[in-house]
């Protein structure tokens, strides 16, 4: 899991599977998922939760961020 800049208000949520673990990244267990954040992301991501919501025919993981400022109107990316 990380950060990356882009869209309107910055900063969006990465998701993705990891081929190695590099010695600078943080490695967490949590309900038998291994989630890694890369040591840049660590401070933004702090303390989130991330669920998996299926509302009607929209599905897909929902980052709560007390970091957040504030988000886009489409909701793909945020400020701190």
């Amino acid at each position: 899991m990380g950060v990356k800049t882009t869209g309107c208000s910055g900063l969006a949520y990465v998701l993705e599977y990891v081929d190695a673990v590099l010695p600078d990244d943080v490695s967490m267990l949590n309900n038998n998922t291994t989630v890694i954040v890369d040591k840049k992301s660590l401070p933004i991501v702090d303390g989130i939760t991330i669920d998996y919501v299926q509302q009607g025919l929209n599905e897909g993981f929902e980052f709560i961020n007390s970091n957040e400022k504030d988000r886009c109107g489409c909701g793909e990316s945020f400020r701190i």
